[in-house]
């Protein structure tokens, strides 16, 4: 997992699909990684209702650094991810996944990145 070596104000978003599994894995190595607040969902993806997404996102303030320990726990579909991610920059914010350091819109490399899966033909919800 990948460390932070400057402080920045870091929200964190963990998520499962069941009230079956358990959030003790992402939440540990997201305050590992420095992130408070840290908001939590027992909720599909697949839901287009997800308040403390949706809480996190309203919250948002330049500078901030939105965490994730994967991917999949923000977005399920590629489009949706990166919707969320746009939606983040906008507010002045940047995206680090934990388990995907290239996906640091923060650095030159996630923003290229993050452009590059967007000219995709196939990022359109695959």
């Amino acid at each position: 997992m990948a460390q932070f070596p400057t402080p920045m104000a870091r929200a964190g978003y963990a998520r499962v699909s069941t009230q079956d599994q358990n959030l003790t894995g992402q939440l540990a190595a997201l305050k590992a990684a420095g992130a408070d607040p840290i908001y939590r969902e027992k909720i599909s993806a697949v839901r287009a209702d997800r308040p403390q997404l949706g809480k996190l996102m309203a919250g948002l303030k330049p500078g901030e650094v939105v965490v994730v320990t994967k991917l999949d726990r923000l977005g399920r579909s590629t489009r949706e991810l990166l919707d969320l991610i746009d939606r983040i920059s906008k507010a002045g914010a940047s995206f680090r996944s934990l388990g995907d350091p290239l996906w640091d819109t923060g650095s030159s490399q996630g923003r290229l990145l993050s452009t590059m899966w967007r000219r995709l033909p196939n990022s359109n919800g695959s």
